[in-house]
């Protein structure tokens, strides 16, 4: 009987039951709102489904993530593995090559002007650096924090690793994906408040037909330019390049391919399930992800309002020929927000068509994310 007993009472010791918080509920309860977002309401299902499953694991079974230090086995767990390649900065760069090898830079090519707008939008990282000073986060932090209003998950990891801010990842990737994610429902307001119906009735004129030599020589010429002013952003830019080289040469179909479809998608559960695993009451509960979530959303509204202040500046200048919505694509959420100007665009005049005028600049977005964590890193000597 005592055996029983013993056996029956380890039995239960070792059920999740015994160990969870008031914490870990709340948590397991986020997580199933996530999924509920990401299921029922298809807001951005493919990082959402893998980051709400991490997040709830780890909050039914912290080990999942725990270092090879904090077992009984020297082990870690299994998330903890994928994690290191979230700080190592391997993932986010592979996902960089996935959205390369997907991406059509043409419409950027067409327009070059595009480029300004994408650069507007990231005046929303360089003020709310600022704030997250004020807000008592060191430099590297605020840095870190920063970032999220690209609304760009993974160089929000990247440059959080590069800048030693793992603890902060978990809360830093979760608002920057959560904020990709609800693009349909952030930006909108912001975009009917900041124009007129009359403006968003602007039709553009069509885009000049851009040739296959010109394709195959902007991620090259991207590369050289951007990684020699900033060599810090190659592992991003490099790899977002040539992934897009992959799509454009015409001579690679099975690199091509596999970057886009199967590389990525394995990048992606990897990524999201670990990013998600980060995410532990103990870690995320706190006042300091308070402040990033709150950050974060101030960051990136101030990101789409910059793109369509600038948008508005350049519909001036031109007489009317450019539709300030498509300011509000310089965000690097790609292509969320380009099919958020479409849509915005489509209510004041369903004959309208942005979508390619907007992937100019959510695509200069991503590349403008990209350069302004190179400009942290330069920065603080990383």
């Amino acid at each position: 009987m005592d055996y029983i007993a013993q056996t029956m009472g380890n039995l239960l010791h070792q059920m999740a039951f015994a160990n969870l918080t008031v914490g870990n509920f709340i948590m397991i309860l986020v997580a199933c709102v996530f999924l509920y977002l990401a299921i029922a309401r298809d807001f951005e299902p493919l990082l959402l489904v893998p980051i709400a499953f991490g997040m709830l694991l780890v909050n039914i079974y912290p080990d999942i993530i725990a270092s090879p230090q904090e077992t009984s086995n020297g082990t870690g767990g299994l998330l903890w593995y994928f994690f290191q390649l979230d700080e190592w900065s391997i993932l986010p760069s592979l996902i960089f090559m996935g959205v390369g090898a997907m991406t059509d830079f043409s419409p950027l090519i067409a327009n070059p002007i595009s480029f300004l707008l994408g650069a507007a939008a990231q005046f929303g990282i360089y003020m709310a650096y600022l704030l997250a000073i004020l807000f008592g986060f060191s430099d590297k932090a605020a840095a870190a924090i920063a970032i999220i209003g690209g609304a760009d998950g993974p160089t929000s990891i990247f440059l959080a690793g590069k800048l030693g801010q793992s603890a902060l990842m978990g809360p830093i990737a979760v608002a920057a994906y959560s904020y990709m994610s609800l693009v349909p429902i952030i930006q909108p307001p912001i975009m009917k408040a900041l124009t007129t119906e009359e403006e968003r009735k602007i039709h553009m004129k069509t885009l000049r037909p851009v040739s296959k030599l010109e394709k195959i020589l902007f991620p090259i010429i991207v590369t050289v330019i951007v990684c020699l002013i900033l060599p810090t952003t190659a592992p991003l830019v490099g790899m977002l390049m040539l992934g897009n080289l992959f799509k454009e040469c015409g001579v690679v179909r099975q690199l091509k391919e596999t970057a886009e479809n199967a590389m990525m998608y394995i990048v992606v559960i990897l990524l999201g399930t670990s990013v998600g695993a980060s995410t532990s009451a103990e870690a995320f509960l706190n006042a300091s992800t308070l402040k990033i979530v709150v950050l974060g959303l101030v960051a990136f509204a101030v990101a789409t309002a910059s793109g369509i202040l600038v948008g508005k500046i350049m519909c001036k200048a031109t007489h009317g020929k450019i539709n300030p919505l498509i300011g509000s694509a310089g965000v690097s959420a790609v292509p969320m927000s380009a099919r958020v100007s479409q849509k915005v665009g489509a209510e004041a005049d369903p004959t309208n068509f942005l979508l390619m005028h907007a992937m100019g600049p959510n695509v200069a977005g991503v590349i403008g994310t990209a350069v302004a964590a190179g400009v942290f890193m330069a920065i603080f000597g990383v």
